[in-house]
C-alpha cells in the first residue's frame, strides 16, 4: 500500500464515524486534494468501504477480510515479530518466499502472508490445502542462536503457540491438543500443521523458517476428501466466522512469547506446556520412523529435547527423534 493511502486509512480510522473533509485531510497530509481522492480510490479497489459525497466528507464504513499488514499491525502486541509483514495475494509457498528473504539479509521476525498458496507444503513432503481467503498461511524468518542439532525443538514450541491461540478461541479450551509433533487439534481433528526448514554454517544455524498453517473460516466440506475425514477448522468448530485479523494477532503475541522463553532456556522451558495439550499420553501408537522401521508402544511422554518417548510391550521406553505417529488400532489422530 502506497504511504499516501496508509497514512489516510489511520487518521479515517481515528476519526470513527466523524466525516473528514478532503479538505482537513488536504491540510492534515499536506497533499492536495486531488491526491487525497487518488488515494482514497486506491483504498476502494483493496476493498476498504469509505463513504464519500460532496460536501459530506469521507469515512470508514468497513474494512475488508483481508490479512493487509495495515490491518495486522495497528493492534500487534509483539515487539520483533510481524513487525515487517510482505503481503502476497497468492504465491506457490509462504516457506520459499521467506526462505530467500533470509538469504538476502531480511532482520528476525520478518513475516509472510498470503492468502493462498498454489503448492503449500506440510511435513514429510505433503502437501497442505490452501484455499484463498479462507484461512492463515504465515512464515516467520528467525535468526536463533542454536546448533543444528536444537533447532527442531523449534517446532514442538509453534506447537504451543499455535494450540494456546486456538484455545482463546473455543468454548472448551480442553478441545485443544497436539500430535506429536506439530500437529494442532479440535476435538481430535486436525487444524493447523507446521513446518520448520534452515540454512545453516556448519553445526550452527544461519536462519530457521517457521511456516504456519491455521484452517480457520474453510469449511469443513470444502476439504478435499482425503483431507475430510481427520480433519476441521476453527468456523466448522465453533459455527461461526473466524476474525482473521484479530486471531492472527493473538497467535503472533503468543509466538513472539514462546520463542522468547525458548531463547532464554530451551525447550525446557515450555515443556510442561506442551506436556498441557498433548494428547496421546497413555495410549497405544503406531511410529513409522523416518528409517522405515516401524514401532508400536505406548506414548510415555516428551523428553527435553522434545522428542517422543515411547514404552514398547517389554517396558523399555525408547526415543522417537522424527517419524509418522498414529493411535494404534486406526484410532484417528492420523494426518
Amino acid at each position: 500500500m502506497a504511504e499516501g493511502a496508509g497514512r489516510i486509512l489511520e487518521v479515517l480510522r481515528r476519526a470513527g464515524a466523524e466525516p473528514l473533509s478532503g479538505e482537513l485531510l488536504s491540510h492534515e497530509l499536506g497533499v492536495s486534494r486531488a491526491q487525497i481522492w487518488k488515494h482514497v480510490e486506491s483504498l476502494r479497489k483493496r476493498g476498504y468501504a469509505i463513504e464519500g459525497a460532496p460536501g459530506g466528507g469521507y469515512r470508514l464504513e468497513s474494512t475488508p477480510d483481508r490479512l493487509y499488514p495495515e490491518e495486522i499491525e495497528p493492534d500487534l502486541e509483539t515487539k520483533w515479530l510481524g513487525r515487517r509483514i510482505h503481503y502476497l495475494d497468492t504465491t506457490d509457498s509462504t516457506n520459499r518466499v521467506a526462505f530467500e528473504l533470509g538469504r538476502t539479509g531480511a532482520p528476525a521476525g520478518s513475516t509472510v502472508i498470503a492468502e493462498g498458496q498454489t503448492a503449500g507444503r506440510g511435513r514429510l513432503g505433503r502437501s497442505f490445502f490452501s484455499p484463498a481467503y479462507k484461512n492463515l498461511y504465515t512464515s516467520i524468518l528467525l535468526r536463533p542462536r542454536l546448533s543444528t542439532a536444537d533447532a527442531p525443538t523449534l517446532i514442538p514450541c509453534a506447537a504451543v503457540a499455535v494450540a494456546e491461540a486456538l484455545a482463546e478461541h473455543v468454548p472448551d479450551p480442553d478441545q485443544v491438543e497436539i500430535k506429536w509433533p506439530n500437529d494442532v487439534l479440535l476435538s481430535g481433528l486436525k487444524t493447523s500443521g507446521i513446518l520448520m526448514e534452515m540454512s545453516a554454517e556448519a553445526t550452527r544455524v544461519d536462519f530457521a523458517i517457521l511456516g504456519i498453517g491455521v484452517n480457520l473460516n474453510v469449511e469443513r466440506c470444502e476439504l478435499p476428501e482425503e483431507f475430510r475425514g481427520g480433519a476441521t477448522s476453527l468456523r466448522s468448530h465453533r459455527g461461526e466466522i473466524v476474525d482473521r485479523v484479530g486471531f492472527t494477532q493473538r497467535l503472533f503475541a503468543r509466538l513472539e512469547e514462546v520463542l522468547d522463553a525458548h531463547a532464554r532456556g530451551g525447550f525446557k522451558a515450555l515443556r510442561a506446556r506442551y506436556e498441557a495439550r498433548f494428547g496421546m499420553r497413555g495410549k497405544p501408537v503406531h511410529v513409522l520412523e523416518m528409517t522405515g522401521s516401524e514401532l508400536r508402544g505406548i506414548a510415555h511422554g516428551i523428553a527435553e529435547d522434545g522428542a517422543l518417548e515411547v514404552e514398547k510391550p517389554n517396558g523399555e521406553v525408547v526415543r522417537v527423534i522424527s517419524g509418522d505417529v498414529t493411535l494404534a488400532k486406526g484410532e484417528g489422530l492420523d494426518s
